[in-house]
């Protein structure tokens, strides 16, 4: 497992520092804290690259389809994003996209971003935890999948 404050202090914030001028509201302790809420989650805290017996890939657990969805469907229109996002990215990019995910924490992390920034709703308070569980569950983990609330805020108050 990574430790919290080294996904904070080197991935979450350096990649919401990177992407500040694209919009503010991309950033702040809410933002920090349902990324960080997510890779607990997703991949206890880091623990896993790979989706057992699933396609979704690195610390956020991105699957390939909803990665290439934020390119055709939201980046393709906001080249500002996908320049930004892009620039996050290894000289590999055009080659791998998908390995992107598990082997470049802060790129996962923008695409990570991304995902939340196109739902319709405004991020909980940040230190909402059950709220931030549920906007998890609900913009990033989907009603059909399988983790719950409650494992979301299990995950994050042991991760403290």
């Amino acid at each position: 497992m990574i430790k919290r404050e080294h996904l904070l202090e080197h991935v979450i914030r350096p990649t919401l520092a990177h992407m500040y001028g694209l919009n503010g509201g991309l950033v702040g302790k809410a933002a920090e804290n349902l990324l960080l809420g997510t890779v607990l989650q997703e991949s206890a805290g880091g623990k896993y690259l790979q989706q057992l017996g699933g396609p979704a890939l690195g610390i956020f657990q991105i699957e390939p389809a909803t990665h290439e969805d934020v390119f055709d469907s939201f980046l393709k229109y906001r080249p500002d994003w996908e320049n930004t996002i892009i620039k996050l990215a290894s000289r590999q990019f055009y080659l791998a996209r998908n390995e992107e995910l598990v082997f470049n924490l802060r790129y996962a992390c923008a695409i990570a971003r991304v995902v939340y920034w196109r739902a319709p709703h405004p991020l909980p308070h940040e230190d909402n935890v059950r709220g931030l569980a549920e906007y998890w569950k609900l913009h990033f983990n989907t009603v059909a999948g399988a983790g719950t609330v409650e494992q979301f805020i299990g995950n994050y108050k042991m991760g403290q």
